[in-house]
């Protein structure tokens, strides 16, 4: 087999998801942070429109960050929906990562191609930084949880009506050994040989 496949097929199939909380606290060099960001660049885009963005908190911005997203959950959640559970965790969900990466598809007005598209090549971007923390040992985790994808934290980040949060990536170390992948849904019925 070809070494090169083995080596990114290793990369893939061992890229796992560690919730913030797993995380050990340990920091992550700003070198290893502008290396796995600039892996984004390399994602596939359409008319070469680069639609992401990031914006990245560490240290005391990471703390005033998750504050500012649990009073955001708290202001725009309707009373008899709140928990304080909820709103704590929110708080306390960047504690233990070194880095929250918020990846933002910010749309080209002028460009005349669908929006999925910038949606798809945004997604890629964020694959490409996770197959890279996979490389370099750093443990990640895709959130769109909380208000990740309200309009509220839209309004937050300053963002156009056309741009849209995928997700927030909490990243740093982790202690904990990996898991064993699980899919449930055999490859042979996603695959149709036509």
């Amino acid at each position: 087999m070809n070494p090169q496949f083995e080596q990114v097929e290793k990369v893939i199939r061992n890229r796992r998801t560690t919730k913030a909380a797993a995380m050990n606290g340990n920091k992550i060099s700003k070198e290893t942070m502008q290396q796995l960001l600039a892996l984004a660049d390399f994602a596939p885009t359409h008319a070469r429109t680069e639609p992401w963005r990031f914006v990245v908190y560490t240290g005391e911005s990471l703390k005033n960050f998750c504050k500012d997203h649990a009073n955001l959950y708290w202001e725009n959640t309707a009373e008899e929906n709140r928990k304080q559970a909820s709103y704590d965790n929110f708080e306390h969900m960047g504690d233990m990562a070194s880095h929250l990466v918020i990846a933002i598809m910010r749309r080209t007005p002028e460009a005349k191609i669908p929006k999925l598209e910038e949606y798809a090549a945004t997604s890629a971007a964020i694959q490409n930084v996770l197959l890279g923390a996979e490389a370099l040992d750093v443990a990640t985790f895709w959130s769109t949880g909380g208000m990740v994808l309200k309009p509220a934290m839209k309004q937050y980040l300053n963002l156009q009506e056309e741009d849209e949060v995928l997700g927030f990536l909490y990243m740093g170390y982790t202690d904990q050994p990996k898991k064993e992948a699980v899919r449930n849904i055999p490859m042979e019925e996603k695959i149709r040989w036509a």
